[in-house]
């Protein structure tokens, strides 16, 4: 269970020996055994004795901006990165096993890439023909990623972004004909977004920041040490990196979203500058439509667990790969 603060002037206190959320219609009581994350947004606050009950019980507590991107993370002193994971994954970032890794990364999100389209597309649909380009023209960057070899990332780096970003842009523009019209999209932006399927996809990516980097950080691992994304100074670039398996969860979520129509006007704004920004609706749609989505159990690796529980075992079996590493 996720507890969402993002209603301005609402408080998550201690009392009686419980997390209780104060809001205008009154306090809530929130059961700690089944709780795993508190997510606050600018305006909600949080006592100092209710971050000390959450993080005896090993609930985390994330503060995010106005995207849902994490700014900041609160976790107990349990968790963190050891001597030993910390030295071996900094031997790693540099390592010819760490190539291999991005590879892998990559082609895997390239064949989910593929997968999501082959699922949602209609059959006859009248797009067809452009969508078998684009997955053949998927495919091709990914046997060029399958096909380089290097000692170290950098040498392929910039190689490995421009496929992948070549790739990517064949996935969105199928990912907008699959849309309603008045959904559609002419590319993937960022902050700001220019459309509420970027504004969608941003607020949904935030979250799964959270996510990885939390199970990052309990395996052990510094999320501070990526592998292709090193160069960026003072972010959690390993996130950026890990991030993109799962990139296609998210990206499911939204398209179903709109394909439902669940997203009307009051959901989000448009600024005098044309960016798209959610309200607190929006919000409120995409948090329980991941979390949901989240908590649905699913096969992965022979394994029947939570997509959220997938998370964590992945990040658990980086880090058994990381000590297993040898120079």
């Amino acid at each position: 269970m996720e507890l969402v603060l993002n209603t301005f002037g609402t408080s998550l206190i201690k009392e009686n020996g419980n997390l209780v959320v104060v809001h205008k219609d009154g306090k809530q009581i929130i059961p700690l055994d089944k709780l795993k994350t508190i997510t606050i947004s600018r305006g909600a606050k949080i006592s100092s004795d209710a971050a000390l009950l959450a993080i005896d019980n090993e609930v985390e507590i994330l503060f995010v901006d106005g995207t849902g991107k994490p700014q900041g993370r609160l976790w107990s002193i349990k968790y963190g990165s050891v001597s030993t994971i910390r030295r071996k994954q900094l031997d790693f970032t540099f390592s010819k096993e760490a190539v291999n890794w991005i590879k892998e990364v990559l082609m895997q999100k390239f064949d989910n890439q593929i997968a999501l389209l082959l699922s949602i597309a209609p059959l006859d649909w009248e797009h067809q023909k452009k969508m078998d380009r684009a997955i053949n023209r998927i495919n091709d960057y990914k046997e060029k990623v399958k096909n380089q070899d290097a000692e170290i990332i950098s040498d392929i780096a910039p190689s490995l972004r421009g496929w992948e970003g070549a790739a990517s842009r064949n996935y969105f523009e199928i990912i907008s004909l699959l849309l309603p019209e008045e959904y559609r999209f002419q590319s993937r932006t960022q902050h700001p977004a220019t459309d509420i399927f970027n504004a969608l996809l941003n607020y949904g990516y935030g979250i799964l920041y959270g996510k990885i980097e939390g199970a990052l950080i309990k395996a052990g691992l510094d999320p501070y040490v990526g592998v292709m994304h090193r160069e960026d100074y003072n972010r959690p670039v390993l996130v950026f990196d890990v991030i993109e398996i799962f990139r296609i969860w998210i990206d499911y979520v939204v398209v179903k979203l709109l394909q439902h129509k669940a997203i009307n006007e009051d959901c989000f704004s448009v600024k005098e500058d044309g960016s798209y920004w959610l309200e607190a609706l929006g919000k409120r749609i995409i948090i329980q439509s991941v979390n949901d989505y989240f908590d649905e159990i699913v096969m992965m690796n022979g394994l029947n667990r939570s997509r959220a529980t997938h998370i964590d075992l992945y990040a658990q079996n980086l880090a058994q790969r990381i000590l297993k590493f040898k120079n």
